[in-house]
């Protein structure tokens, strides 16, 4: 029963063919061997992930007029200060040291 399971799961999977030059599937590899993941698993992740950040830059978000003034109003007012970004921001780069 177990077989029939995994075998059913399998089949709802899809397959996905890319033709690609040796040169960039060299360097998928390697990247791939770096995270400790197949080159499959690292071209699904990171496929996924760029279809994800595409459709969040593609995201209409709609509000009322009240509630995009109050956006627009804390949006355009000064930044108030911020010891932890004071702080940051007086450290030297590690380059300059």
């Amino acid at each position: 029963m177990a077989q029939t399971a995994k075998a059913a799961s399998e089949s709802r999977r899809g397959l996905v063919n890319v033709r690609m030059a040796a040169e960039d599937r060299n360097i998928i590899d390697r990247a791939a061997k770096v995270a400790g993941k197949t080159r499959t698993e690292f071209m699904v992740d990171a496929a996924r992930r760029a279809a994800q950040e595409t459709l969040l830059d593609s995201s209409l978000i709609v509000v009322d007029g009240k509630t995009f003034d109050r956006f627009r109003k804390i949006f355009d007012a000064p930044a108030k200060p911020n010891e932890r970004l004071q702080k940051l921001m007086n450290l030297k780069a590690p380059w300059e040291s």
